[in-house]
């Protein structure tokens, strides 16, 4: 005879167990396993978007907007399908072809941090950073015609998250003093006493463990944008990001990445290891220490491929390329640009006279005293 139940827990009917398959042209969630009915967009359990729905997004993206590969600096744009500029805003080129992204297999942008400075503001910082040294500037430069080139580009970036465990070694230096009683001949030929307080260094080895998490590396997946002219523009704000949707993109350019999160990861090991070094010497006991060997273990426990907002300005003068960038939210910017050769000649010319003529007066007054 079966035994009742404990006190407050109903039998289940044996009616409301369900076991039964999924559905014809059903399929279970990828991230919890839920079973999605044809059609949806996203699980009803855990919000992911399906498999079909990403498809579908991927498809509506690539259908209303064009994709140009330039073949002088082969940076890859995504552009709205109603625009028929063929200039590139990296190299200034106009040799650019149209491509189809199907066969590359990319992969979408998790997050995207959205323009917060204007097209208008990015032109007014390039006239004020122009107007500097002004007089060094070529007198055939327009800038009028310079502006024109300002084009706002969605910047792919990989951030990345990791924890490194690290085994090290150093010899660590602990000072110690003495004091000296010395026996010294001055100058008249007297001998005097002099004390003195000799600082002298002990060593000795020692090893260790240590651990940090790091985040929000930045590694630019640009083909256009250095990773050196990236790090000039940040910081970009990325508790500011916010998921990617296509809407963001409307009415600005935005590139393909190039570098592979492979690439990416190897960069962001080295920029780690080199933090981790830095704050493991930081750590150290003793005044000084030498002779420091860090092994580290790199854990990558986080990922994105995002979208971060520039203001680019390319502009060629005597086949040589000059650039304007400016970060799209906190207009930091970092730029490049041409310089009189006469000019500056004469600006030399100009200091060594004024050299000559400061040493003239000198040695006249010299020789009149």
């Amino acid at each position: 005879m079966a035994e009742p139940p404990p006190l407050g827990v109903q039998p289940i009917e044996p009616s409301l167990v369900v076991d039964a398959p999924l559905a014809a042209g059903a399929a279970p969630c990828t991230r919890c396993g839920n079973p999605l009915s044809p059609g949806d967009q996203y699980c009803a359990a855990c919000g992911q978007e399906t498999e079909q729905a990403a498809g579908e997004q991927v498809a509506s993206e690539a259908a209303a907007a064009r994709f140009l590969r330039c073949e002088t600096c082969g940076a890859e744009i995504r552009t709205e399908a109603l625009q028929r500029s063929y200039v590139c805003p990296f190299c200034d080129s106009t040799y650019v072809v149209e491509f189809t992204p199907d066969a590359s297999q990319r992969r979408r942008p998790e997050f995207v941090l959205g323009f917060a400075i204007t097209r208008q503001r990015a032109q007014q910082e390039f006239r004020r950073w122009l107007r500097t040294n002004r007089w060094l500037r070529p007198g055939d430069l327009t800038q009028a015609a310079i502006e024109e080139k300002q084009q706002g580009v969605y910047l792919p970036f990989w951030t990345f998250s990791t924890h490194v465990s690290s085994r090290w070694r150093a010899s660590i230096g602990e000072y110690w003093y003495e004091t000296v009683v010395r026996r010294v001949r001055g100058s008249d030929g007297k001998m005097t006493t002099r004390t003195e307080r000799v600082r002298h260094t002990e060593w000795w080895p020692l090893t260790g463990r240590h651990q940090r998490y790091y985040a929000g590396f930045l590694v630019s997946a640009s083909r256009g944008l250095s990773q050196a002219e990236a790090q000039q523009l940040q910081p970009f704000p990325l508790t500011a990001l916010v998921r990617y949707q296509p809407s963001y993109l409307a009415g600005w350019m935005s590139e393909e990445y190039v570098i592979d999160h492979d690439q990416a990861w190897q960069l962001c090991q080295q920029h780690f290891q080199t933090l981790e070094k830095r704050n493991i010497a930081a750590f150290l006991p003793g005044d000084e220490h030498r002779q420091l060997q860090v092994h580290s273990r790199f854990e990558q426990t986080g990922i994105d491929l995002v979208l971060l907002p520039v203001h680019v300005l390319s502009y060629r003068y005597h086949d040589r390329v000059f650039r304007f960038l400016v970060n799209g939210y906190t207009g930091q910017f970092v730029g490049q640009k041409p310089v009189s050769g006469r000019r500056v000649a004469a600006l030399v010319v100009a200091i060594l006279l004024g050299i000559a003529v400061l040493v003239g007066l000198f040695l006249l007054l010299s020789a009149g005293a």
